[in-house]
């Protein structure tokens, strides 16, 4: 009797073991969803904004990434910038 006790202890650690295993497996599985989809939420908001920098600015078709962001940093040091983007941004959260 006893040394079934022990074998039956012995399966219920492995098959914990396992699930335990499969959780984990799960769990990088899902990890890894989500990081697929941050990456594409990502890459779908660069091509969109760059897409609107290009149509409200067309020049900037022609300006590499250092030029566009020493752009992006001169008009955001114009007068009043701050306040109109604060402005922009209130007025979208509203509609």
């Amino acid at each position: 009797m006893h040394e079934e006790e022990i074998q039956a202890i012995a399966a219920k650690e492995e098959k914990g073991a396992k699930e335990i295993a499969q959780l984990q497996n799960q769990q990088k599985i899902l990890l890894n969803r989500k990081r697929i989809e941050e990456r594409r939420a990502r890459a779908h908001r660069l091509i969109e904004r760059g897409a609107i920098l290009e149509a409200v600015f067309p020049s900037a078709v022609d300006m590499d990434s250092k030029e566009v962001e020493a752009f992006l940093i001169a008009l955001s040091r114009l007068p009043g910038a701050m306040e109109l983007a604060e402005k922009t941004l209130e007025t979208g959260n509203e509609g």
